[in-house]
């Protein structure tokens, strides 16, 4: 899974700025740790910055929630699935209550807790949190915003995941061509989508029109990213396993600045 945010240090704020800062550095530092796969070394640094953010500024406060939902998230990463599923329970419904149910943040926070129920088999709990996610971001945002089709790639792999291959694929289809019209293909949302609907493709025995979008998504991957990116190196894997086909993909496309966004 990816990070929340990262760009958000800056933005702490409280009664020292040099402690802030301080904070802020040791936050990335863990998060650096983790990237490394080093997860004794940044749960331990993370926890301790999350005390020091709840008792800083509250454990309500954005900050604090944030540094809480990636101490969840390096939680999943290391294999402590339950804890990190329980600890994005928590920040959800606290950034519901302290920042409202229809803030970015808080439906970001939703968007990461239905990913990980997904992750750790609660398919049908995951399903119901990315439909509620995904109707009031299709409202706010539109679509083919970044973050609704971050969600709707969401609730096809769970659609899949609960073996209902026919409405996943109608999903990521009409999810792709969203994308596609307001992003062009070169676009990561766009090759994501297109890649995981020729797999559902190729699941359900299409095996052409499997052949024809991994063909597209690969020539998008290799112009946006490279022929050497892993993006771009798993299509081209697909595409020459196209008669023996993976399970639909459970990573989902970062956000703007590389990463997944949350509170």
């Amino acid at each position: 899974m990816a990070w929340w945010r990262r760009r958000g240090d800056r933005r702490m704020s409280g009664p020292a700025p040099a402690a802030v800062v301080e904070l802020a550095r040791r936050h990335r530092t863990a998060l650096r740790l983790a990237d490394d796969d080093r997860f004794d070394r940044a749960l331990a640094l993370l926890e301790a910055v999350a005390r020091s953010c709840r008792e800083a500024f509250g454990p309500d406060h954005p900050d604090s929630l944030t540094v809480t939902g990636n101490l969840a998230v390096v939680r999943l990463r290391a294999g402590r699935w339950e804890e990190g599923v329980e600890l994005l329970d928590v920040v959800f419904d606290r950034c519901a209550q302290a920042l409202g149910p229809d803030d970015p943040r808080t439906l970001a926070a939703g968007d990461a807790l239905a990913a990980a129920l997904r992750l750790v088999g609660r398919t049908d709990e995951a399903l119901g949190l990315y439909t509620e996610i995904g109707e009031v971001r299709t409202s706010l945002l539109g679509p083919a915003h970044p973050d609704t089709l971050t969600t709707r790639m969401g609730t096809a792999l769970a659609l899949a995941d609960a073996g209902r291959l026919e409405a996943a694929r109608r999903e990521l289809r009409t999810a792709a061509t969203d994308a596609e019209q307001e992003h062009g293909v070169r676009h990561l949302h766009t090759i994501a989508l297109l890649g995981n609907l020729a797999l559902c493709d190729a699941l359900t025995g299409r095996t052409p029109q499997a052949v024809t979008h991994l063909e597209r998504a690969a020539r998008a991957s290799v112009e946006l990213s490279g022929p050497d990116h892993p993006d771009t190196v798993a299509l081209h894997q697909d595409l020459a396993d196209v008669d023996d086909p993976a399970p639909l993909r459970s990573d989902r496309p970062p956000g703007a600045d590389g990463r997944s966004t949350a509170p």
